[in-house]
């Protein structure tokens, strides 16, 4: 059965169709109230003269379909498809910018809190999103201050020898050492941190009173005390939450700005009727179908291929929209938009349904809402500058940037980066180099001979110079860096983690940035690596830093060999040994020094014999006219 014939076929239930190629890929997604009608459609009358399904029906060759109930399913459907199907002719949503969750593991013997920016269906509780991201880690840190549940990645499922600092100022309960805590009292701390992220204020004020009651009868006041601190805490951050709702509602607000075939999509979140943060979309090869209409040449919008069509911004948002809001936890009350598209009554109903309140979805006409889409085209336009003229961004906002994309607790302001050098083993060596405000800071550069591996084993050399380092540090009492940051893949990253846990410190931030995929591995989240844009400012200044530090090391490690090298060469010579060779390469430096020496200069260091043996080993015939016997002895390892 053909295509053609297949699509006489369908029903006219409402569902979900999607194309396929020759290959059995999925190159498109759609939904239809009918779906013979809709299906249909693309093969009507004056189909030849409509390039914008040109390139679709070129490469389909079959069609499939999934039957729903209603339009409001289908939508759903359509959304999660696109999603897990990636068809090269629908809009796929590229975010520069995710908004983090808190995630309350509660699936774990003793659950942690954590900031996190990727949902996954791992049985554990996420509340978000938050913005601006900053207020996730002041929650996250907060909850350690108060409620004593920590954040760190220590093994939970058996006990240690003693807990980490976090215990010691305050910040956990200690589950990691036996007899700290109890089950009982920690799993009543994590109950609290679930109804705080609940918002559920008064339940948990409740609960604390009585608790500080109690407390108090039985005497214990320290306990008492830190109750009633816990419930002043708690009715103040509940006390800021309803003044800010009273101030304004909460809204959405799109703009966009499409040239040359790339398009920038701004989107504002206004809380509280302030606005706290912006989301940055881009596309840089938008797909020729259902978003591009006939037009004159005249109009805007330009296609290479298509001169005759413009940018159809309506079907754009019609598709972009359901991919930001139907699987999201929470959406405004308001979403304002550019320009209208046909679907919008059908997603004003499912947002509605999620929302549990009234979604309106609004095209402002006139007035302050108006002008404030006006704005944030503005800011569109200024957004696709940025990205696809090649400005240079500012060093703060590579800073947010870079913060966002590796969940870091806060803004970076130095990352030490380290790197492992060697051939075959010998001469292993590493390196750690700095960046710190916006530049490589090179008088912090350290330079590392490891000297507890034997032969090639890069993720023990990496655990050794991690532990030097950061043992240092400890004992001289120097800040930790913003980010440790390894140029290796997840074997490297788990090594340096082991090195950082057996130095007590559990809550650093750790990354790796693997070689020719150029994926960012981030510690805790080894199974869902950071696939940055290739434009993106953020990988670009990551891979400066791991490409200086394998830089320094490759420059440490030649010069190693080098030293080795000259080595060898000197104690091929009768009657030099290991000290007298030390004590020529000291005076002159290096060995070319030590060649063109003369008798006179030799014989200042050495004796007149050694000096005369030294002349005649590098003048001689033999030794001179043969490269290969050169190159042999240069690559003798060291005795």
């Amino acid at each position: 059965m053909n295509l053609q014939e297949k699509i006489r076929t369908l029903p006219t239930s409402p569902g979900v169709y999607l194309y396929k190629n020759a290959a059995g890929e999925v190159i498109y997604v759609g939904k239809a109230k009918s779906l013979r009608a809709r299906v249909r459609s693309y093969f009507g009358e004056g189909v030849d003269t409509q390039p914008k399904t040109d390139s679709l029906l070129r490469d389909a060759v079959d069609v499939e379909y999934i039957i729903v109930d209603n339009e409001k399913e289908a939508l759903a459907l359509e959304n999660n498809l696109i999603k897990q199907k990636k068809p090269r002719y629908n809009i796929l949503l590229r975010d520069d910018k995710t908004y983090p969750y808190v995630k309350l593991t509660a699936g774990e013997r003793f659950p942690r809190v954590y900031v996190t920016r990727r949902l996954r269906k791992d049985g554990s509780l996420y509340y978000g999103p938050y913005f601006p991201a900053n207020l996730a880690y002041r929650i996250v840190d907060l909850i350690h201050r108060n409620f004593l549940v920590p954040s760190c990645k220590i093994d939970l499922t058996r006990f240690h020898a003693r807990p980490c600092l976090q215990y010691y100022i305050k910040r956990c309960l200690g589950p990691c050492v036996k007899d700290l805590t109890t089950p009982t009292a920690y799993a009543e701390a994590v109950q609290d941190v679930k109804l705080f992220l609940e918002g559920k204020h008064g339940d948990l004020s409740k609960s604390l009173r009585e608790r500080m009651q109690s407390a108090a009868e039985q005497q214990h006041y320290e306990l008492a005390a830190k109750y009633r601190d816990l419930i002043s805490t708690v009715e103040q951050l509940h006390e800021k939450q309803r003044m800010a709702v009273v101030e304004g509602d909460d809204a959405d607000v799109f703009g966009y700005h499409y040239e040359n075939d790339m398009l920038a999509v701004n989107l504002f979140h206004m809380r509280g009727g302030r606005v706290l943060d912006r989301r940055e979309f881009f596309w840089e090869d938008l797909p020729p179908v259902t978003y591009f209409i006939e037009a004159s040449s005249s109009e805007g919008g330009s296609l290479a291929s298509h001169k005759n069509l413009r940018f159809d911004a309506g079907a754009f948002f019609s598709s972009l929209l359901p991919q930001i809001y139907v699987d999201q936890q929470y959406v405004p009350k308001s979403i304002y938009i550019p320009v209208d598209f046909p679907d919008r009554d059908l997603l004003q109903e499912v947002l509605s349904e999620r929302r549990e309140g009234k979604v309106e979805i609004i095209i402002p006409q006139r007035g302050e809402k108006r002008s404030l889409v006006d704005l944030v085209g503005r800011n569109a336009k200024q957004s696709f500058d940025q990205r696809f003229r090649v400005l240079k961004p500012a060093a703060k906002q590579i800073q947010e940037a870079l913060q966002d994309a590796l969940d870091l607790p806060a803004l970076p302001k130095r990352i030490e980066c380290f790197d492992i050098s060697h051939i075959q083993g010998a001469e292993t060596v590493a390196s750690m180099v700095v960046w710190e405000d916006g530049t490589m800071k090179k008088s912090d550069y350290r330079k590392f001979i490891i000297r507890t591996v034997e032969g090639v084993d890069d993720f023990a050399s990496m655990r050794e110079v991690v532990t030097r380092r950061y043992k240092r540090v400890l004992a001289e009492e120097q800040p930790m860096p913003s980010l440790v940051l390894i140029d290796g893949g997840v074997g490297q990253l788990h090594a340096a983690a082991e090195a950082l846990t057996e130095l007590q410190i559990t809550t650093q931030p750790l990354a790796a940035i693997a070689k020719r995929e150029e994926i960012i591995y981030i510690h805790g989240q080894e199974n869902d690596p950071v696939a940055l844009d290739h434009h993106s400012p953020v990988l670009h200044l990551i891979q400066t830093i791991r490409d200086e530090a394998h830089r320094f090391a490759v420059t440490f490690h030649r010069k190693r060999r080098q030293m080795r090298d000259r080595d060898s060469e000197l104690l091929q010579i009768p009657g030099i040994g290991a000290r007298t060779r030390q004590r020529l390469v000291e005076h002159f430096g290096s060995m070319r020094a030590v060649q063109q020496a003369d008798s006179a200069a030799l014989s200042a260091v050495v004796t007149k014999p050694q000096a005369e043996a030294i002349l005649n080993y590098f003048s001689s015939t033999q030794h001179s006219g043969s490269s290969t016997q050169h190159s042999a002895l240069s690559t003798q390892p060291r005795k």
